[in-house]
């Protein structure tokens, strides 16, 4: 008897859910990796005791080259996908009692590793969107101040190519700050795991365990297990 209830919970372990679809896991990976681009080339011309390592101007060659990924891909996504974009959108900007409440227990969650504090989340949950916002207002701001910077550096009145310059080193030690919170509470904190069924897994696979589901978008998974249709939504 012992045997039979091991080996169900071990089945229940191994049902999977879909939560991302190819083009959206492309496009993650593909702004991955040119914000790594961008933050390492970032990083040499932000700090001067780095400046050694910017010979022949390639690190602004490279830069410039992400710069030009990073909002390429979105746009493209954006024409070929855009229920997709405008459903992911609408999730990271609508917020409710339950996002309030997920912002109260976090503390508890992350640091205690306390599941049980969290209240039931959708598709994409609080700290997800919060890391939307994030991506969404700092990558204006930076995209913005770095084309000025990059296309207007000899005809912009030299007070808004300060602002820009300003606006710009704020904007990419937030995000870069964020960006490796995100990776570390995607691929490390302890409640993210096991890789091949957790939170990694939804990017890497597209899909994750019913009981990673359950335990991280209860809402979501609710309605997907009752068999509602619902498309993955665009982003993590």
């Amino acid at each position: 008897m012992e045997q039979e209830v091991e080996r169900y919970k071990w089945i229940k372990m191994e049902q999977e859910v879909e939560r991302y679809r190819k083009p959206t896991r492309i496009l993650h990976w593909f702004n991955g990796g040119a914000f790594i681009i961008l933050f390492f080339t970032g990083l040499i011309l932000f700090i001067p005791s780095l400046g050694f390592l910017a010979v022949d101007s390639w690190t602004r060659i490279l830069h410039r080259i992400g710069a030009v990924i990073i909002v390429a891909g979105p746009l493209i996504y954006l024409l070929t996908n855009w229920k997709a974009s405008w459903k992911g959108l609408k999730e990271a900007f609508v917020w409710g009692k339950d996002d309030l409440e997920w912002l109260k227990a976090a503390p508890r969650y992350y640091f205690l590793c306390d599941e049980e504090a969290m209240p039931p989340q959708e598709h994409m949950n609080t700290g997800q969107k919060l890391w939307w916002l994030m991506v969404i207002v700092m990558g204006v701001v930076i995209g913005v101040s770095g084309l000025i910077m990059w296309v207007f550096k000899t005809t912009a009145p030299a007070a808004l190519l300060q602002w820009s310059i300003f606006a710009h080193d704020v904007a990419f030690i937030a995000l870069g700050a964020m960006f490796f919170v995100h990776v570390f509470l995607s691929v490390i904190h302890p409640l993210m795991r096991p890789l091949r069924t957790g939170a990694w897994s939804s990017m890497a696979r597209g899909k994750v365990s019913a009981e990673y589901a359950k335990a991280h978008h209860r809402k979501w998974y609710d309605r997907v297990s009752k068999g509602m249709k619902e498309s993955p939504s665009a982003d993590e």
